[in-house]
C-alpha cells in the first residue's frame, strides 16, 4: 500500500488550493491522523500502536497524547475523517450537475475514484462497527443525510419517482460499496473500476429512479 506520511526531509504542506494556511497544530494532528488511517488500514484496531502511528507521523509520544486522549479517539477521528472527505469529494464532484441521472453518474465516479486513493476506508469502517458503533452509525449517517436531500429534490423536480428517500439512499450507498469492494479491493487490492462496470451500474439505477415516461 502506497504510504501518503511525507519523509521528514519532505517540507510539510500547509495550505490547501484556495483554503486557508494551516497552523503547525494543525499540520501535525493531520499528520497524526494520516499516519492513523494508513496504520489502522493495515491491521485491526487491537494490533495498531500508538508506538506506529506517532512514527510514521514523524512525533513522539508525548506529542501524540497532546492531540488524541487514547487509540480509540484517534480512530474515532479517522472514521470521521474519512467520512467527511468523502462528503466533500462527492458535494464537489456534483456541482453544476443540474438534472439527478448527472447527479449520479458523477457522484459514482467520484466515489470509486475516493475508494482507489482510499483502499483502506473499508477495513477502517467495518472495523468501526466493533469498536466504537456510535461511529459506524454516525459513518453512513451522515452520508446518507445528503443522499436523502438530493433525492427528495430529485423526485420534487419530477426527475426522480417518488419513494422513500431515505430507504433509496441505502439502497444505492449499499451498491457503491459492494461494487467498489469486488472490483476495486478484490484480487489484491489497488484495482481501477472498468467503464464498463460503471456504465452497467448507471442503466440499472437510472431504469429504477427515473420516472416510467423518461428515457
Amino acid at each position: 500500500m502506497a504510504k501518503r506520511i511525507a519523509e521528514p526531509a519532505v517540507p510539510v504542506q500547509d495550505t490547501e488550493p484556495d483554503g486557508p494556511r494551516l497552523t503547525k497544530g494543525e499540520r501535525t494532528r493531520a499528520r497524526l491522523v494520516a499516519a492513523a488511517e494508513e496504520v489502522f488500514g493495515e491491521g485491526t484496531y487491537d494490533e495498531a500502536s500508538i508506538v506506529e502511528i506517532t512514527r510514521r507521523a514523524g512525533v513522539s509520544q508525548g506529542t501524540f497524547y497532546l492531540y488524541f486522549p487514547s487509540k480509540l479517539d484517534i480512530f474515532r477521528e479517522v472514521v470521521r475523517d474519512l467520512g467527511h472527505q468523502l462528503r466533500m469529494r462527492l458535494s464537489v464532484a456534483v456541482q453544476g450537475a443540474e438534472t439527478r441521472a448527472e447527479i449520479e453518474r458523477r457522484g459514482f465516479i467520484e466515489f470509486f475514484t475516493f475508494i482507489e486513493e482510499h483502499p483502506e476506508m473499508y477495513r477502517i469502517i467495518r472495523q468501526a462497527e466493533f469498536v466504537d458503533r456510535d461511529s459506524y452509525r454516525a459513518h453512513y449517517e451522515r452520508l446518507a443525510a445528503g443522499y436523502v436531500e438530493g433525492l427528495s429534490k430529485g423526485m420534487a423536480a419530477g426527475q426522480v419517482r417518488v419513494m422513500d428517500p431515505e430507504a433509496v439512499a441505502y439502497c444505492l450507498m449499499g451498491l457503491a460499496e459492494i461494487i467498489g469492494m469486488r472490483w476495486i479491493l478484490w484480487d489484491g487490492g489497488g484495482g481501477r473500476m472498468p467503464k464498463t462496470v460503471v456504465e452497467s451500474i448507471l442503466d440499472f439505477i437510472y431504469h429504477g429512479l427515473l420516472p416510467a415516461d423518461r428515457s
